[in-house]
């Protein structure tokens, strides 16, 4: 029961999650370098009274003490640590903070580091060092795509050396095989035509058995057969009484393909003819 103008509300606390951004704060790590670190808190009210009367200006209380605990934490990193361990620098503050905020009927929910802000100096350092390091990575890119392509290029030539080597070596084996083959049908016609004029002769010979020509005939091509020998360059040609006998016409024959004497044969038999004349 409240008694007008003598009692009041004192404060009307929220149980909702609440969020407490506080302001950046200079932070030294431990290779002395110094920072600026803000961070963000969520927290519930657990216990009103507590809350209310366990502690003046409960915001003011966790902003310092968020403050502190993250001097304390950073002064056991370097500045790469600093920059690379979020989510540890994150876990020690919520640990801390929650346990000593239980007496103040407050419950610290978790703790987010948002911007860790080096000095100019070394931000431009850092600059410069991610873009040697971006150069860095871009020429090994370049160098790696350029060896890939020489490669590729190597493989390419080698390919077409080969296809090359192969079209020249069907191009002579076809060559070889063309020739081969004109050779052959060369040949082919040459005893084609042998064989037809041996058939051609002994189909004659045939006709003129079966004629069963006579003696006279035999005789007439006797004489045409002496007419193509006597023909030649021979001074000297015998003809046997009886031409139709082989052996007579082989003899003719041979005498036939004598060879004409030489000039100095025949100067040495003028030369004794005149001698028998004196």
């Amino acid at each position: 029961m409240l008694v007008p103008f003598f009692d009041r509300v004192e404060q009307v606390v929220s149980m909702k999650e609440q969020v407490h951004d506080f302001e950046p704060q200079p932070v030294i790590t431990k290779d002395n370098v110094t920072m600026q670190i803000d961070s963000v808190v969520f927290f519930t009210v657990t216990d009103p009274k507590l809350y209310t009367y366990g502690v003046v200006d409960p915001l003011g209380a966790i902003e310092n003490l968020a403050s502190t605990t993250l001097r304390n934490i950073i002064g056991e990193l370097d500045l790469d640590q600093t920059l690379t361990s979020r989510d540890i620098i994150n876990s020690k503050m919520r640990s801390t903070l929650d346990e000593a905020t239980d007496a103040w009927g407050i419950k610290v929910n978790r703790v987010e580091v948002k911007n860790i802000l080096p000095p100019k100096d070394i931000r431009d350092a850092m600059e410069r060092q991610m873009r040697a390091e971006r150069e860095k990575r871009e020429k090994i890119l370049l160098a790696e795509g350029t060896k890939q392509s020489a490669i590729l290029i190597a493989e390419g030539n080698k390919e077409a050396s080969i296809l090359n080597a192969e079209a020249e070596k069907q191009v002579k084996i076809k060559n070889a095989e063309g020739q081969a083959q004109a050779i052959l049908s060369i040949k082919e016609a040459e005893a084609k035509g042998i064989v037809m004029t041996r058939e051609a002769e002994a189909q004659g010979l045939r006709a003129i058995k079966e004629a069963q020509a006579d003696n006279a005939v035999l005789t007439l091509k006797s004489f045409e057969a002496l007419a193509k020998v006597a023909d030649g360059k021979a001074t000297k040609l015998i003809i046997p009484s009886k031409v139709s006998d082989l052996a007579s016409l082989a003899n003719v024959i041979k005498e036939s393909l004598t060879d004409v004497p030489s000039s100095d044969e025949s100067t040495q038999e003028a030369t004794t003819e005149e001698k028998k004349a004196k």
